[in-house]
């Protein structure tokens, strides 16, 4: 065999691998999950680079898991979509029995490595799968509460890291899952609206309103304004062991100011530039967000 057709073949399943699992969100998927896990981690619950090792090798299966039976689900509906056309599966690069077993195979491992860490961390693993493909994945045909439905799995993986990390689900866990749940808005309805064209390809009711209009813009608004408030609960004193110092809540406002003036700037233009700057904007704020929280817990 030629070594050149041999070393092509090992790219290309390597690319469609990647592409399956969508390796670039998963990986900043990961970043919550490890974000919880350094937020986490005390005394009690000391640090292990084992348990941190299985988190993310737990943790990327159980997102490409999801990924991989999304695109395997909506295979003709991805065809029509320039975005989704390419993807191996609708481009036939890849035949669907062969992604369903990839899945498969990254459920099962994905589901064990993190029961090695605690069940509890298993359980919503596998609680965040099932909604993402049995519930959420459906429903993008049916209805924009989709987006809803969507945003309980999305927004686990920042508490998943603290489950691991203590092995208890409390206050702490819970505030950091609806931080994450809220920030889910306006990100996917920013990604709703300017690739609205693309999206009503394939029927997917990904606006609250179904429009690009003032409604939906004013619900951005409103989904951020609940974003700032849970994302600064941790400074009030109510959530338990997970708590930031009066200057990480004042970068934590400033963040969420820089993040709502984009949100007002949908709603002045509403147009496709204006709510990609918003979802570009919002990416870099959950990620800061988690900086500053890791961050002001290793300098108090």
């Amino acid at each position: 065999m030629n070594p050149t057709t041999t070393t092509l073949s090992a790219k290309s399943i390597i690319k469609d691998f990647k592409e399956i699992t969508k390796a670039g969100l998963a990986i900043s998927v990961l970043f919550s999950s490890i974000a919880g896990y350094l937020l986490g981690f005390d005394d009690n619950n000391p640090f292990s680079w084992s348990t941190l090792i299985m988190l993310i090798v737990g943790g990327y299966c159980m997102v490409g898991a999801s990924n991989a039976f999304n695109q395997v689900i909506e295979k003709d509906l991805d065809a029509l979509m320039d975005r989704t056309k390419n993807r191996p599966v609708p481009a036939g690069r890849m035949a669907p029995n062969v992604a369903l077993f990839i899945a498969s195979l990254l459920t099962i491992i994905g589901l064990i490595l993190l029961y090695l860490i605690n069940p509890k961390t298993a359980m919503f693993g596998a609680i965040s799968i099932f909604l993402y493909t049995s519930a959420y994945t459906p429903l993008k045909t049916m209805t924009s509460l989709s987006v809803f439905v969507g945003a309980i799995p999305g927004a686990i993986p920042f508490m998943l890291g603290w489950v691991a990390a203590t092995g208890n689900f409390g206050i702490e866990a819970g505030t950091l899952f609806m931080i994450q749940f809220f920030w889910q808005f306006p990100h996917f309805w920013a990604i709703g609206w300017f690739l609205y064209e693309d999206y009503e390809k394939a029927g997917f009711f990904m606006l609250p309103t179904g429009q690009r209009d003032k409604k939906t813009a004013t619900q951005v608004i409103l989904y951020t304004l609940w974003l700032i408030v849970a994302s600064l609960l941790p400074c009030l004193g109510f959530t338990g062991q997970f708590f930031i110092s009066p200057i990480a809540a004042i970068l934590v406002f400033a963040l969420g100011i820089w993040m709502l003036i984009y949100a007002f700037k949908l709603y002045k233009d509403r147009t496709s530039k204006a709510a990609r700057a918003l979802m570009l904007v919002s990416v870099s704020y959950i990620t800061l967000l988690q900086i500053i929280y890791i961050t002001d817990k290793f300098l108090r």
